[in-house]
């Protein structure tokens, strides 16, 4: 059985940390990481960029806004997420949009860059 681990920490604090801190952070994840990923366990692993990147397309009554940020409301449940190959931020959001009229009813995809880090390993 796979599960998303998904890390939340306060974007103030990870932003503000120096180049040093961070390339510590994340020498001390990869320790982790290491163990999990030699025993075939580790899958995919991405970093989020700050929310400050994030765009939102949002979906109203037949309708799709596109806004700087990350919008999705406090009531709205984190669902899952795709990563998407794209060239630009507008092939990403046209990506979001297509997403959005699949799906029934109103909702938000937020789109934030992702920096790889770290390959996935040989989980199934």
């Amino acid at each position: 059985m796979l599960y998303a681990v998904l890390c939340y920490n306060s974007e103030d604090v990870v932003c503000a940390w120096s180049k040093d801190q961070d390339d510590k952070v994340m020498a001390d994840l990869a320790v982790v990481e290491k163990k999990y990923a030699d025993q075939g366990r580790l899958g995919p692993v991405a970093r989020l960029m700050p929310t400050t990147s994030a765009t939102t397309v949002r979906k109203g009554a037949g309708e799709t806004f596109v806004l700087d940020g990350p919008f999705a409301e406090t009531k709205e449940q984190f669902l899952g997420f795709f990563i998407v190959d794209v060239e630009t931020l507008d092939e990403a959001i046209e990506f979001a949009r297509e997403l959005s009229v699949a799906n029934p009813g109103t909702g938000a995809y937020e789109i934030r860059p992702l920096r790889i880090f770290k390959p996935g390993g040989g989980a199934n």
